[in-house]
């Protein structure tokens, strides 16, 4: 592309920018005269609790101001929510296909059934991550391959795919998207699947090789709704597992010559999204969407929460409001003391993600050992759930449970409304729903606290104990 062209592109993206920077609500503010008060319905996770029904109060009206308050402001709209979930690794599904079959299914429907979590987002691998019993990719073998002859996902038939199939029909609305953490050995400098870069003039290949894994699990009946190009693109974790590098223009060159047309001229709907990796990385994110023939061809930006503060996403959004953000990775610490009871962490967590735009959260493992395990890196993280290696007994993290409060309640398609108030230890997050329902999600952090909520010319007063979740529905 000549620098004219570029130039240009820059320009109209800046005034879009300041525009937004603006008037951030413009294109979002619609008069809402829908959103009603009416009875409430309310579940907390604090103590002994764990998303408990509990008497809520109700709405009254001419009730004076309290300076300790939640204002509910539904005019004002944000993002459309696609839904909440963790990855169904190699490890996690290996994990579920030991189990008994009427176990599994119990387990699948209580994380992704409407009865149970309600998970709607769930994120694959291309080829092995660090959690796999082995390092693998679709195309091992030891000279080069670029016609991709010895192709085949016949590894991820033995349990992989059973598995994925087996959680749609938990959720048949179940929302797939895949991240390779390394292309086969043969395309990288090195030749090793463990660490290393991406070889340029294997880019063609590479991108053939993207096609025929989404192919061949559509043929197994598992579509792919969104890839990344890579996990994690600035780090080859020294050589200690399946990881590779990725420079910001091979990003580029890739997903505008070789992924995007592919994707095109094999008329898959599958989406792209770029990045893939930390927050404090939104420099090269904003960099790759300023070239028209990257951006035309990129849904989103995927986002990790390992580095940097969650704001990046906003500053994304305001320069490039059309394209998505994705919480794609993030997960529990398996040796953290408070492993099971964190709750109140996460959902600080989960509501400063919805507070900056992003549409999806996604923990990493589903479904881990009580050591972390299976796992080939040199990292250690615990699972959404525990299944002990000896006793086979099932343990739920206070990730899973701060997802309760957001899963359960937010449908797919809800609006994420305004709500503002500076209140020490108070996190808090609106939604609207396709449904006309209403969702309002308290986080206490501190000590117990009264705290008044208000919506228009009605008000209501709820205690919030000290580390609680308390989640509002009406």
């Amino acid at each position: 592309m000549d620098n004219t062209s570029r130039r240009s592109f820059l320009k109209l993206a800046a005034l879009a920018a300041s525009s937004n920077a603006a008037s951030p609500l413009t294109a979002w503010t619609l008069p809402d005269t829908s959103f009603s008060t009416g009875p409430v319905k309310a579940w907390r996770t604090a103590g002994r609790q764990r998303w408990e029904s509990i008497a809520a109060p109700a709405w009254q009206s001419d009730v004076p101001v309290s300076p300790v308050a939640v204002h509910l402001d539904p005019d004002q709209r944000f993002q459309q929510v696609l839904g909440f979930g963790a990855a169904l690794t190699d490890a996690s599904c290996y994990l579920l296909e030991q189990m008994d079959a009427g176990r599994r299914k119990t387990l699948l429907e209580e994380c992704f059934g409407a009865s149970g979590l309600g998970f709607s987002v769930a994120r694959t691998t291309i080829g092995a991550s660090d959690y796999s019993l082995d390092a693998y990719s679709y195309d091992d073998v030891a000279s080069p391959d670029p016609e991709l002859a010895h192709f085949t996902i016949e590894h991820d038939r033995k349990y992989i795919l059973p598995l994925l199939r087996e959680a749609q029909e938990a959720n048949p609305k179940l929302f797939y998207f895949s991240s390779p953490w390394s292309p086969p050995g043969w395309m990288k400098a090195g030749n090793s699947l463990l660490g290393g870069s991406m070889r340029k003039h294997y880019f063609d290949a590479y991108a053939q090789y993207f096609i025929k894994f989404l192919q061949g699990y559509a043929a197994d009946g598992v579509k792919i709704s969104a890839v990344t190009v890579q996990n994690e693109v600035d780090t080859d974790q020294d050589g200690r597992m399946p990881q590779a590098l990725w420079g910001e223009e091979y990003e580029e060159e890739f997903i505008k010559l070789h992924l995007g047309p592919a994707l095109q001229k094999a008329s898959l709907d599958t989406k792209i999204w770029i990045l893939d990796h930390n927050y404090n990385l939104w420099g090269r994110a904003a960099d790759e969407l300023s070239d028209p023939d990257v951006y035309k061809y990129v849904d989103g930006v995927a986002w990790h929460g390992y580095v940097g503060v969650p704001s990046a996403m906003t500053r994304v959004h305001d320069m490039f409001p059309a394209k998505h953000a994705y919480w794609t990775e993030g997960g529990p610490d398996i040796k953290a003391p408070d492993y099971a009871t964190d709750w109140a962490k996460w959902s600080s967590t989960f509501t400063e993600i919805l507070r900056n735009w992003a549409r999806c959260i996604v923990s990493w493992n589903l479904v881990l050992d009580e050591n972390g395990k299976p796992n080939i890196g040199p990292f250690t993280c615990g699972g959404v759930v525990t299944i002990n290696s000896q006793t086979r007994e099932i343990t739920r993290s206070g990730q899973y449970w701060a997802f309760a409060h957001y899963s359960k309640v937010i449908q797919r398609g809800a609006s994420i409304v305004g709500s503002w108030g500076d209140l020490k230890g108070i996190d808090h997050v609106a939604a609207h729903n396709p449904d006309g329902s209403r969702v309002l999600i308290l986080t206490n952090t501190g000590p117990e606290q009264n705290v008044q909520c208000t919506l228009r010319d009605q008000a209501l007063m709820i205690s919030l104990p000290p580390d609680s979740i308390t989640t509002l529905v009406w």
